[in-house]
Order: C-alpha cells, then sequence, then structure tokens
C-alpha cells in the first residue's frame, strides 16, 4: 500500500522584506492527495520503480541569485541521519525549470552537476522506504545561492553539498510528501 501527501512551504532566508516576492516551488509529477507514481519511485533495495527524477519549476528567486541547487532528503531512514535522494548544484540563475527525467537523460540545465545520493551513485535516486514503516517524508528543495559555482566533482556526497548550500542561500522553497509501501 502507497501513501502520499504533500506540503507546500517557502521562506526566504537572508534580509527579506514585504516586498521581495516569496519562491515558489512546484512539480507537475508530484501532486497533493495523488499517490507517488512508480516512475519517481527508486529500482532496487526492495522496490520497483522507474527511478525517474519528476519535473521541478520554481519563481521568485531574489534578484542577487546567482545559481540554483535542488536536494532531496527524507529525513525519516532510518540511519541516524536521514537518506539524500538528489542533489543538484550549479544550477544557472536563469533557469527555472527541470524537465521530467532531466537526471537519468542528462538534460539538466547547462553546467548544472549531481551530487552523489545515499544509494552511492550520482544522479537522483527515488523513494524507497522500508516495507512496513510508516511512511516517510520526502523534501524536495530549491535554494537561491549567492555563488556562479561549487568547487565540488560529481562525486561530491549529499552533506558536503549541503555544507556549500547552507553557507550560500539566500533563498529557498521546498515541497514535501510522504510515501510508504
Amino acid at each position: 500500500m502507497r501513501f502520499i501527501t504533500a506540503v507546500l512551504f517557502a521562506a526566504s532566508v537572508f534580509g527579506a522584506t514585504a516586498a521581495q516576492a516569496e519562491m515558489k516551488f512546484t512539480s507537475k509529477d508530484l501532486a497533493a492527495g495523488k499517490s507517488m507514481a512508480d516512475a519517481q519511485v527508486f529500482n532496487s533495495f526492495g522496490c520497483a520503480g522507474e527511478n525517474i527524477s519528476p519535473e521541478l519549476t520554481w519563481s521568485g528567486a531574489p534578484e542577487a541569485t546567482k545559481s540554483f541547487a535542488i536536494m532531496a532528503y527524507d529525513p525519516d531512514a532510518p540511519t541516524g541521519s536521514g537518506w539524500w535522494h538528489w542533489s543538484v548544484f550549479n544550477i544557472p540563475a536563469d533557469a527555472s525549470k527541470v524537465a521530467t527525467g532531466a537526471s537519468g537523460d542528462k538534460k539538466l540545465p547547462a553546467g548544472a552537476v549531481e551530487g552523489r545520493t545515499d544509494f552511492g551513485m550520482s544522479g537522483y535516486g527515488g523513494a524507497c522506504p522500508p516495507a512496513g514503516d510508516q511512511p516517510h517524508h520526502y523534501q524536495f528543495t530549491v535554494y537561491a545561492l549567492s555563488v556562479d559555482k561549487f568547487p565540488l566533482p560529481e562525486t561530491a556526497p549529499a552533506a558536503m553539498v549541503g555544507f556549500y548550500v547552507r553557507a550560500n542561500t539566500l533563498a529557498k522553497a521546498s515541497v514535501e510528501f510522504t510515501y510508504g509501501r
């Protein structure tokens, strides 16, 4: 049995004013009130999904934005430290979308780099909570950043990418889902 719920939240991080637009983050592949499609579920570790990265769209970034990063994280994974499902960084400032399947088809915006997931590979790693667990939370977040590029290779673990992201965030917007099996 699969479960999914979604919560959308956005936040400007440093010095937001009432006049500043709030970042928005949406996905046509991950919709509130619908079951997460097998397309976005991992295809290993006992899961039988298609492991296709979702379409993600964002708007309302601060004018000072020089690049973006996307991170997907499961804080409920039984590891003591959660589970990183995706990290993409060095996304150009003029980008506002990642297409469905961009990770597997290498159709990310020019210059974007995918870091290593906790599955041990670079690229998107879909939802795959242990069978019988309560539904897990999956947090997809886009970050507007104050730097053009991070000096990291595609082998960089998501925790390292997260360190650079948090040190350079101007604003962020997130969508959170729960998924269980």
